[in-house]
């Protein structure tokens, strides 16, 4: 079967009308979900819920349990609805009995398997599924549903704010969703702006994690350094995103500077930035993808191919410092890597 897009998916809900086995999968655990959710809300009513509803896990779901969830038929309902959770546990015999079922699914059961982030896709499941692919969103798209969000919270939210918050939050949906819980009660005649994020999510324009990675990318330590405890102490921030989202930039104006040495456009050096950030699409960049591209262009004049080797190494060790908890502060950690990534080394003086 072909891939369930979120739509159809929305649609069979609505319409009482669902396939009889889904497989959700992918990167983006929250709307994975809340996906879920509906399906549970929408397709099992509450007052059977109890009969007409099993949700088992992986590691749990020994053969007897997966065999009586699956034969079981809806009591006093037209259907019920059987979830297992982290599918690659399954042991052998409860995966056996899964495949079974799903060559020849009951017509009154909707079984919904989750795959955790990080699955290695089964193609053949995949194949004979109704797969729903729930991918990682970009910044720019997690922005867009930042707005359908609080359209459902009784909302809107003003582009500049909706901006500001993504500084601070990035594209976590689980932050993003509540910061908006929070700012709907602050918000003014029925709008948040942007002093509503300040106040509430502090964060401040000139203070985000965009900011204080263009002033890495512009080497100016003494500002990046100033920016780091004002930039952690926000929701959601910590080193290690930081450490990633920098290593991205510098990669990006690695790639640069390799693009002009080969006299390669600029038309196509934006081509094969979006292109180096599509392959790594688990590295995070923390902004949009134009405004990552815009700085990896606008400060490449400021490095060479030692500079970005050098950053890339020293990067790589606060990532390892970071991880290894107690032997420092992340405050301690990021501010010597950035003074270290923006110091430009003097040519040696020569001996008379």
């Amino acid at each position: 079967m072909p891939h369930v897009a979120l739509d159809r998916l929305d649609s069979a809900l609505s319409a009482g009308t669902p396939d009889e086995v889904y497989l959700f999968f992918g990167e983006n655990e929250f709307l994975k979900e809340e996906k879920l959710r509906d399906v549970v809300e929408k397709l099992v009513d509450a007052g059977t819920r109890d009969f007409n509803l099993d949700v088992l896990r992986g590691s749990d779901a020994d053969p007897g349990r997966v065999s009586t969830a699956l034969d079981a038929l809806p009591l006093m309902a037209l259907r019920r609805v059987v979830v297992i959770r982290d599918l690659p546990a399954l042991k052998k015999g409860s995966r056996a009995i899964v495949d079974r079922y799903v060559a020849a699914p009951a017509a009154d059961t909707v079984l919904v398997l989750i795959a955790p982030a990080g699955w290695k896709t089964d193609a053949s499941l995949v194949s004979r599924t109704s797969a729903v692919e729930f991918t990682a969103l970009t910044t720019s798209q997690a922005l867009k549903w930042t707005v359908e969000r609080a359209a459902v919270f009784g909302v809107t939210i003003e582009p500049d704010a909706g901006r500001l918050l993504m500084a601070a939050t990035g594209p976590d949906l689980s932050a993003i969703d509540g910061e908006l819980r929070k700012l709907r009660d602050y918000a003014t005649n029925g709008t948040i702006d942007s002093n509503a994020v300040r106040d509430i999510v502090g964060v401040s324009e000139g203070r985000t994690t965009s900011d204080l990675i263009d002033l890495v990318c512009a080497r100016d330590g003494e500002g990046a350094s100033a920016l780091v405890p004002v930039v952690l102490s926000q929701p959601k921030a910590s080193g290690v995103g930081l450490v990633m989202a920098l290593t991205t930039h510098l990669l990006g104006i690695g790639q640069v500077l390799t693009d002009r040495g080969n006299r390669v456009g600029p038309r196509q050096q934006t081509a094969n930035l979006y292109a180096m950030m599509g392959e790594a699409r688990s590295a995070p960049v923390a902004r949009p993808w134009s405004e990552a591209v815009s700085a990896m262009t606008k400060h490449a004049d400021q490095w060479d191919h030692a500079a970005v080797d050098r950053g890339l190494g020293w990067l790589a060790d606060a990532d390892s410092a970071l991880k290894n908890t107690g032997l420092s502060t992340d405050d301690h950690v990021l501010g010597t890597l950035v003074l270290m990534m923006c110091a430009r080394r003097q040519p040696r003086k020569r001996v008379a």
